[in-house]
């Protein structure tokens, strides 16, 4: 009896982890279709990447190793790469976007980096 109700708590577990991983991924598809500029786009398709495929991985990899014994180093490698690349890889693709000229969606708010960036040129002279 006590181990049926482990193996339902850590299948609520499992459970858990998929739902929020799907819940990210459908979270971050909406936010892609639906934010103004690529800064904000990308920020959303980060979340996926990073919470949403290691939710995911973390839930597949609990899966595994409590239906099957199997500790998968291919997961927990999968989710440690993705913890660290996805928001470098963002991170560096909006820097480029903005060195290019592609300006953000100042509504409400200001471009701190453009002024950074003027602050700088300003100090160098």
């Amino acid at each position: 009896m006590i181990e049926t109700w482990i193996e339902v708590i850590f299948n609520i577990i499992v459970a858990i982890f998929l739902l929020a991983g799907s819940f990210f991924l459908i979270s971050s598809s909406i936010g892609t279709i639906r934010f103004p500029d690529v800064y904000t786009r990308l920020h959303a398709t980060t979340k996926a990447s990073t919470l949403g495929i290691a939710s995911l991985l973390i839930g597949a990899f609990l899966f595994l190793y409590i239906q099957h014994d199997i500790i998968s180093g291919k997961l927990l490698l999968a989710i440690v790469f993705t913890l660290i690349t996805s928001p470098v890889a963002a991170h560096m693709i909006s820097r480029a976007a903005h060195r290019v000229g592609i300006k953000p969606v100042t509504k409400n708010r200001t471009d701190e980096y453009e002024q950074a960036i003027h602050k700088q040129k300003q100090q160098q002279k």
